[in-house]
């Protein structure tokens, strides 16, 4: 898989194919993710939309060279604010519509409220530090203890120890219980689709709530009954579905779509992932 030196380190990446004249797709990670995690979503996404598309996996993460310092509370905003516009500079993307998940979910709010997009797709997006996804933390912390989870991010990553730590560890620490972003939002003024699973066990709708409230651009909100932490691997038909529709009513922009792969290649073959 080919990198691109950025300088805080090497950054794996992927691209898949598409129509040049639309904006392209760049999908951010979860707190624990890589290009792997995502599975078969994003090549049905870019089937689905025509748009080319940039997969990457963040510092520490998957093969990506290592993250240089520990996480800090300000940790997302570094993300959105240098690394993500110096990827996207050296990869010559302008304007992309940002679909993050997670973790990544909240680096692309944060992105579009400081730069140019098209639109930001939020699957299961943070905005704060809730008791429900602090609990779903430490549930995961004693699921790593144990010995599961520990093999499951062995699949993924070069150094899945330093992974589980940082990000635990972060989101764990005193520090970051009053984390909050939804007053950085407000210069998010492009279109925005929300989605989030009723099940989730590391977010409520409270996170939708937030960042309706601290946008400064039309929403649309998806809620799933019955779904966990993942809609695009438990719903991918209806996840799918969802940002096309969104891109081609919010946009102004037409799908274009390819040879989806088979139904089944995007169903899940291991543990959900975390924030």
């Amino acid at each position: 898989m080919p990198t691109v030196a950025l300088s805080r380190g090497p950054v794996e990446y992927t691209v898949l194919e598409g129509s040049p004249e639309a904006a392209p797709l760049v999908l951010l990670h979860e707190g624990l993710g890589c290009i792997a995690m995502w599975r078969r979503f994003p090549a049905r996404l870019a089937a689905a939309t025509g748009r080319r598309t940039l997969v990457f996996s963040r510092h520490g993460h998957g093969s990506s060279g290592p993250a240089p310092q520990e996480r800090t509370p300000r940790s997302l905003h570094e993300e959105a604010h240098d690394v993500l516009p110096e990827l996207l500079g050296r990869l010559g993307i302008e304007r992309p519509v940002l679909v993050g998940h997670s973790e990544g979910a909240s680096i692309a709010l944060l992105h579009a409220a400081a730069r140019p997009v098209e639109a930001v797709v939020a699957i299961a997006p943070h905005l704060f530090a809730e008791e429900q996804t602090l609990r779903g933390v430490a549930d995961a912390r004693r699921a790593h203890a144990s010995g599961p989870l520990a093999k499951e991010l062995a699949f993924y990553h070069q150094d899945p120890h330093t992974v589980f730590r940082r990000w635990s560890g972060l989101w764990l620490s005193e520090a970051f219980r009053g984390w909050d972003i939804e007053g950085d939002l407000a210069g998010a003024t492009a279109p925005v689709l929300l989605v989030q699973g009723d099940s989730d066990p590391y977010g409520t709708t409270a996170h939708l709530d937030a960042a309706e409230r601290g946008l400064g651009g039309p929403v649309q909100r998806l809620e799933l009954a019955g779904c966990g932490h993942t809609p695009h691997l438990e719903r991918t038909d209806d996840v799918v579905d969802a940002v096309v529709t969104f891109l081609t009513s919010r946009t102004g922009g037409s799908a274009h779509p390819v040879q989806q792969p088979s139904a089944d290649s995007a169903q899940p073959s291991r543990q959900e992932a975390r924030p």
